[in-house]
């Protein structure tokens, strides 16, 4: 008997540690530090390299709209599926003078493949040694490897956070930013 309790207390603790519990707070020990309010506040300053050893920085943005999507790792099904959907839309988002730039904690030679596996028309960032995740306060700890928290930050033209996007559904996310671009842009 014993041990199965043990075993659901296991199980539960489990669950809880990968976010699996409505209750999951953003101050709990999936993050880094605790989470941010960003919306109206200048995002962080970064220079990255992307999938083809290209640097990027956020100044080069200035005057652009940016979505900043972070996600957890490449080749898994929910950042296949995300990084898909931005894809199928990335047209749209240049129509509106947006520049869609993937992150995540993996390095330049994960982001090529991943990249040249899904045809991606857009940059992905690697920021392996976790700068700007940990700016934005994203990094979730899964056991001993660190993910980026599927996140995303709208900036605008300015540099300033207009959207922080902390709940993403993988499917139908993308389709949501570019609609509150549009909405801006009104």
């Amino acid at each position: 008997m014993l041990n199965i309790l043990q075993s659901s207390i296991i199980g539960l603790t489990l669950a809880l540690a990968v976010g699996f519990s409505p209750m999951a707070s953003a101050e709990n020990t999936l993050t880094s530090q605790p989470e941010r309010e960003w919306v109206g506040h200048t995002a962080p300053i970064y220079k990255l390299q992307d999938q083809y050893g290209k640097w990027h920085q956020s100044s080069q943005y200035l005057g652009q709209w940016v979505v900043l999507y972070f996600y957890p790792k490449d080749n898994s099904p929910g950042c296949t599926q995300e990084a898909n959907a931005f894809k199928a839309l990335y047209p749209q988002f240049l129509k509106h003078h947006a520049v869609v730039l993937g992150v995540s904690l993996d390095d330049v030679q994960s982001h090529q493949k991943f990249s040249e596996k899904l045809k991606l028309p857009f940059p992905i960032l690697a920021d392996d040694k976790q700068i700007l995740a940990k700016s934005f306060g994203i990094v979730r700890n899964f056991g001993i490897l660190q993910v980026a928290k599927r996140e995303t930050f709208l900036i605008d033209p300015k540099g300033n956070v207009v959207y922080h996007y902390t709940s993403v559904n993988s499917q139908t996310h993308a389709d949501q930013v570019l609609k509150d671009i549009q909405a801006n842009q009104k």
